[in-house]
């Protein structure tokens, strides 16, 4: 039996907490300006999570909506004018799932060429749709924002999560002195990145600002955690020192920072998605990071469990029991 090449198999969520649907929807068809990607694997983040639950209004994806942020695959079609890629091409990239955009929980998905880049020799599909949004949200906020220097001190707060230990590697990568704050129990996945371990749980703000800087305070502080994470990033940051958060969305006194004379960025990574403004700067994040990658230098952390597209629904509650050691990948087709 010949399948229908004019649709394709995408899951769908059509409400609030609702489970996942497999259906068959229209194969979209590359626009001027886009490539036609089969995807392979798609990265599940918490951030689909909240979509998913309704909670997530800035990410504008009403349901019902085809989810998934991330993925990597292979380019199927080009537009006319599109030069970068042909068919045949290995992609990974950030390129849907909010704004209305279709998700990459699908077999194929229409991209913005900008949003791509080749993916790493050395990764398999699985690896690769691991890294996008981490990687872009973590290199806006170190690179682009904090301009982080070879021989400066860096604290990640929650430096063994998704975006925390790929800022930790970026750090070590481009020359910085790194520590991490985790549990004692991410000890020597800390340690494997070449960072110093400060459990939260048992050590006191103070003191590991006076054990490790002498009291100055760490020249970069990335926050990934936002709320009280977010204060105490201000009161471990030195002066003329530099904070930057990809969750600084509450209400915040800034007389710690501001007595140090120190500065603040945030890190909205969603943006050019939803405004279609600076797209080809992610794709060149992606060939910056693709060159750590192959140069050993970023290492995807991924939970060895394997999920098909039609256990969506398995993979977003190993997600919520927070039972993850890594990040999930959902399969979409047999990946190289």
């Amino acid at each position: 039996m010949t399948r229908n090449t004019q649709t394709m198999k995408a899951a769908l969520v059509e409400t609030n907490d609702g489970a996942f649907r497999l259906a068959e929807i229209a194969r979209p068809t590359p626009n001027l300006g886009e490539v036609l990607v089969r995807i392979h694997t798609s990265g599940v983040n918490p951030l689909d999570a909240k979509i998913r639950a309704g909670a997530a209004a800035h990410a504008r994806h009403p349901l019902p909506a085809v989810l998934g942020i991330d993925l990597a695959g292979v380019v199927e079609a080009v537009a006319p004018d599109v030069t970068a890629f042909r068919p045949g091409d290995a992609v990974y990239g950030m390129t849907g799932g909010v704004g209305g955009i279709q998700g990459t929980l699908a077999e194929y998905a229409a991209v913005d060429a900008r949003l791509l880049a080749l993916k790493p020799a050395n990764l398999t599909m699985r690896e690769a749709a691991a890294l996008p949004l981490v990687t872009i949200t973590a290199w806006e906020g170190l690179v682009d924002r904090a301009r982080v220097q070879p021989g400066q001190t860096l604290l990640v707060q929650g430096g063994g999560g998704g975006v925390g230990h790929v800022a930790v590697q970026i750090g070590v990568a481009l020359g910085a002195k790194v520590f991490a704050t985790d549990s004692a129990g991410k000890a020597d996945f800390i340690r494997s990145m070449d960072a110093t371990l400060i459990d939260y749980a048992t050590e006191k703000l103070e003191d590991y600002v006076a054990r490790h800087t002498g009291g100055e305070g760490f020249d970069l502080v990335y926050d990934t955690g936002g709320g009280a994470i977010l204060d105490a990033s201000f009161q471990a940051v030195k002066r003329f020192g530099h904070v930057v958060s990809c969750l600084g969305w509450g209400t915040h006194a800034l007389a710690p920072l501001s007595f140090k004379a120190g500065t603040y960025s945030g890190v909205f990574t969603l943006a050019p998605l939803l405004n279609g403004i600076g797209r080809a700067h992610y794709g060149e994040i992606l060939r910056e990071a693709a060159a750590l990658v192959e140069a050993g230098k970023l290492v995807p952390r991924l939970d060895p469990r394997t999920f098909p597209i039609d256990a969506v629904t398995e993979a977003h509650a190993a997600l919520a029991d927070r039972s993850a050691t890594g990040k999930i990948v959902v399969s979409i087709a047999d990946a190289a």
